[in-house]
């Protein structure tokens, strides 16, 4: 049987169409988040954005509750990096990312430590927390005292990538202050039940990437996991799996009876957040990040830019400045936009304007569309 082959827009409008970006629907932040396989949230305010853009009738209120309520969670886990999941999903995925954060702290300390003392750090640290919940820096200067021999960074990196942490919310506008207080996870979890063992956590998560972000092949899966030799998981569950290639000829995996809508699919604006996991979700990102606007988007080290979609693809970056009261949206685009779609910008554009208005975000505020660099 021949494998059927999916090009490039066709890729572009079934990763649309599974993110939600193609309508916004009518689901609740929690089932959201779980859909999603959490929102990525280097910056407190990215996640209440990333949601703005794909639900209907979302209000940061309904966001805050479910982390006040120890529904949804602040933590390091998919490449290393801070996410809002479900307390769901962190207790079913955390175990199964411990290889990524290890690699990850492999990579920062390439020299490597005794293993018992990283050992004793991660005891004492466990033990610190559980007198309740600490800042990284309380955390850090008293751990520096009991291992003077560690640098205070490796103490701090080894900590976030060893010990199943989560951050408490507190009173910030979006959740969370800039000095937040930290908790071990699985007593802070203990009554949504308990982690899930790494190989049924590692099969789950599998399924979840495919559902959100397929078809894809198995160097997205790893570069959006963080998680190295996954070719065997694959190869374990290829019989459940349909097959697609791309026009590469790579491999695609995914899910039975998942969306795939066809490649003239009008797609509507939309503006993404900074650091979106849709541009950090595959190893290849053309499907949605032209390659010749990458350099513009990806800056080192590490920071992803405020994005907006046009025909389903990245076509500029956005930002707000604020001076003396009054706020303006400025859109950069990357090419001359036609009429309509300058029109459309400006009316989304002034929709998000109003949401972030609605949390004492913005004054007077309006949308401003520059010329193309």
């Amino acid at each position: 049987m021949t494998t059927p082959s999916l090009n490039r827009r066709q890729l572009n409008r079934a990763t649309l169409a599974r993110q939600w970006l193609l309508e916004r629907v009518e689901v609740s932040p929690l089932e959201a988040s779980e859909h999603l396989i959490g929102l990525q949230a280097q910056l407190p305010a990215a996640p209440f954005i990333g949601l703005w853009t794909r639900l209907h009738h979302f209000h940061r209120h309904m966001l805050l509750d479910l982390l006040h309520q120890r529904k949804i969670v602040r933590a390091t886990l998919m490449r290393a990096t801070l996410h809002l999941v479900s307390a769901a999903d962190y207790l079913r995925f955390r175990l199964a990312l411990q290889p990524a954060l290890t690699r990850s702290l492999q990579s920062f300390f390439r020299r490597g430590g005794d293993p018992a003392i990283q050992a004793a750090v991660v005891e004492e640290a466990r033990s610190l927390l559980q007198e309740g919940p600490a800042t990284f820096a309380v955390l850090r200067q008293r751990l520096a005292e009991r291992f003077p021999e560690l640098e205070p960074a490796h103490i701090a990196y080894l900590v976030r990538m060893q010990l199943p942490l989560v951050q408490v919310p507190d009173q910030g506008t979006w959740g969370f202050s800039n000095n937040p207080h930290y908790a071990a996870a699985f007593d802070w979890l203990r009554e949504e039940g308990e982690p899930w063992p790494p190989e049924e956590g590692l099969r789950w998560l599998v399924r979840r990437y495919l559902a959100a972000f397929g078809p894809a092949s198995l160097k997205d899966l790893q570069s959006w996991s963080g998680l190295g030799n996954l070719k065997p998981v694959l190869r374990s569950m290829r019989a459940e799996l349909h097959l697609y290639h791309d026009e590469q000829g790579q491999e695609l995996f995914d899910l039975p009876d998942q969306p795939l809508p066809p490649a003239d699919m009008p797609a509507p604006v939309r503006f993404l957040p900074d650091f979106d996991n849709l541009l950090l979700a595959y190893a290849r990102r053309e499907r949605i990040l032209p390659a010749s606007y990458r350099q513009a988007v990806l800056l080192p080290p590490g920071r992803v830019l405020p994005t907006i979609l046009v025909d389903g693809f990245v076509a500029g970056t956005w930002t707000i400045q604020r001076q003396h009261g009054h706020s303006r949206l400025l859109i950069t685009p990357f090419a001359t936009l036609s009429t309509d779609q300058r029109d459309e910008l400006v009316a989304e554009g002034e929709r998000l304007l109003t949401f972030l208005a609605s949390q004492g975000e913005m004054g007077q505020a309006e949308v401003q569309i520059l010329s193309p660099p």
